[in-house]
């Protein structure tokens, strides 16, 4: 089985190269790992250059990688995904690591011909890459959930990508009125609506934490960003014809709270 991994990036030469290593040290999978760069100017291209220079003549490592204007992170992806040839896909953050050496190898004993995606665990962790904050579990997770809010963690998420033509892209569209993204930094929790809940997919859930993800992204970066990211969240399953309202994400912060206290 061949497996596409997706990186966005846009100047983040500081921390693009965990990401990256991180890759390079699997084993026991097929890997093609595409990275799009938004015209990075702070020598994230250098470091992808040097990297390609790195791997190149890897036999069951294909590296692929662009930097051009793009309209954000969502639609980096999109361009990823349009390039990858693998036949499962999941997205590894720009400033986020795969866990151990051996993620993409137990991704892909995970998946047989009953399973159309699969997910699993991730830990977020301190700029020493060791610390642990929260422990995130998708155990236990059903479709129902995604009302409340609850949904697999993003980057513990692999689909077979002959899905991809059917159940369609990241939404990246900007509101005419405001010019701001419709979906903010929720458009993966779109998307995973989409997929998940309303795609009918057959999925399978990992026991293992596939990623380390770095404290203060988009979504984790303060009460403020928790608050959007939930309005965001509720816009997400309306827009797919699920009822869902702020109060009703109320009771998934008491669930993350246990994630801060259970660190794995």
């Amino acid at each position: 089985m061949k497996i596409s991994l997706i990186t966005a990036s846009f100047n983040r030469a500081g921390v693009i190269r965990t990401a990256l290593e991180s890759v390079r040290r699997q084993r026991g999978a097929e890997i093609e790992y595409v990275v799009v760069d938004g015209a990075s100017t702070d020598g994230t291209v250098e470091i992808l250059r040097a990297f390609a220079d790195e791997v190149a003549g890897r036999g069951d490592f294909a590296f692929r990688w662009i930097s051009e204007k793009d309209d954000g992170m969502y639609d980096a992806i999109n361009k990823g995904m349009a390039m990858a040839t693998g036949d499962v896909v999941g997205i590894l953050n720009s400033d986020d690591f795969l866990y151990d050496d051996h993620v993409l190898e137990t991704v892909a004993s995970a998946f047989g011909d009953d399973v159309d995606a699969i997910h699993a665990d991730v830990r977020f962790v301190e700029d020493d890459l060791e610390t642990v904050r929260r422990y995130y579990s998708s155990n236990g997770w059903k479709p129902w959930m995604a009302r409340w809010g609850y949904m697999p963690p993003h980057p513990s998420v692999y689909v077979r990508r002959s899905l991809l033509p059917k159940l369609g892209d990241y939404r990246s569209e900007r509101d005419p009125a405001t010019g701001k993204h419709v979906f903010g930094s929720a458009a993966d929790f779109e998307w995973l609506v989409r997929y998940l809940v309303n795609g009918g997919l057959r999925t399978r859930y990992v026991p293992a934490c596939l990623v380390g993800m770095r404290m203060g992204g988009l979504s984790t970066n303060g009460l403020g960003a928790v608050l959007r990211q939930n309005v965001w969240n509720v816009r997400g399953l309306r827009a797919n014809g699920i009822f869902s309202c702020l109060p009703m994400m109320l009771p998934k912060m008491f669930y993350k709270l246990l994630g801060y206290v259970f660190k794995g």
